[in-house]
């Protein structure tokens, strides 16, 4: 960032906590492990007291930078809220299904339908509690990525990212990045 080096091995999967950052355009430059090459060279403009998300998408060859401007404000009493980000360049549109643990997905509509690569949803607001999510290719029912049990506890703030598998392809995954709380 800005010429420095801020963070450093990041494995695939992983993220970092929030960063501090003064608020203006900022240099970002990532590279792979090892080389000294730029994959990512931008400049995005951050606003003062908000919070970001960055992300590395795409394949190594088309990687951009994916930036989301966080909503860390506390969610309703009693309440969760998620955002969900398609990552995975493997996968075409897909349509996400949240609902209790072993629900039966064959005869629900999607929660999200039809959401792109590099999109994200709005946060949902959702009642504190267990899910699990399933994420279909659109228009189907093949599950691509099933999350098993998640237990989400009241004022959490959580983003979802669905991923291909290192190096790209099956298995799909889903990592949950820690806004707030």
């Amino acid at each position: 960032m800005d010429g420095k080096s801020v963070l450093t091995d990041v494995p695939y999967g992983k993220a970092s906590d929030y960063l501090a950052v003064k608020a203006g355009a900022r240099q970002i430059e990532v590279r792979a492990t090892g080389t000294s090459q730029d994959v990512i060279n931008a400049k995005p403009d951050f606003a003062s007291k908000k919070d970001y998300t960055i992300l590395a998408e795409d394949f190594l060859a088309n990687i951009t930078p994916g930036v989301l401007t966080d909503n860390n404000a506390a969610p309703d009493s009693g309440k969760v809220k998620v955002r969900v980000v398609h990552g995975s360049p493997s996968a075409g549109p897909v349509d996400i299904y949240v609902t209790a643990p072993g629900g039966d997905i064959s005869t629900v509509s999607p929660t999200v339908s039809n959401l792109a690569f590099k999109s994200a949803t709005d946060y949902l607001s959702v009642a504190a509690g267990s899910y699990e999510v399933f994420v279909t290719p659109t228009g189907t029912k093949t599950v691509a990525i099933d999350t098993g049990a998640i237990n989400l506890t009241a004022g959490q703030i959580r983003t979802a990212v669905a991923l291909d598998a290192p190096g790209g392809g099956v298995p799909l995954s889903v990592i949950l990045l820690d806004d707030l709380n």
